[in-house]
């Protein structure tokens, strides 16, 4: 599988690029390794996105150090960096074609589970037993050892 089909096109970086909050260096001397290019990291999140591996194995795939990936995709959902790329594009998508906002349609369950059971459904009568209280075969009820007298008696 050829990773050419993961990375991001020119057209789309330039897209997404403006949603990106600016990034605040929080070294506390200002300096720090330099950190992976969000490019690189947007590679790996659409990777795993869309080939529905977990994340760990990003990294055996060269594309993205793993943790940093899942970082820096917890951190844009975090901060709506997804959520603005959406409705920019969704914007664009209405200026090029046009949506039509007269017909709406939700998708949504209105009735019960086929297999959810009922909510008050009535007790199993049991033969004077509760649960956890098991009689051994054959014999009466267990006995504490030494016929029911007290410590040491």
């Amino acid at each position: 599988m050829g990773r050419s089909r993961f990375v991001v096109s020119d057209e789309l970086w330039e897209k997404f690029q403006p949603c990106i909050p600016p990034r605040v260096n929080t070294h506390r001397f200002g300096g720090g390794r330099p950190p992976t290019p969000d490019r690189v990291c947007l590679h790996g999140i659409l990777f795993v996105l869309r080939t529905g591996c977990q994340w760990n194995a990003l990294s055996a795939t060269g594309i993205c150090p793993s943790s940093t990936a899942n970082d820096r995709f917890r951190q844009w959902v975090k901060d709506g960096t997804f959520r603005r790329f959406f409705h920019r594009g969704l914007r664009e998508y209405d200026e090029l074609v046009g949506i039509d906002w007269s017909f709406l349609s939700m998708d949504g369950a209105m009735t019960k589970a086929p297999l959810g059971g009922k909510s008050h459904r009535p007790q199993p009568h049991r033969p004077g037993q509760e649960r956890g209280q098991t009689q051994p075969a054959g014999r009466g009820p267990r006995r504490a050892p030494g016929g029911g007298r007290g410590r040491g008696q």
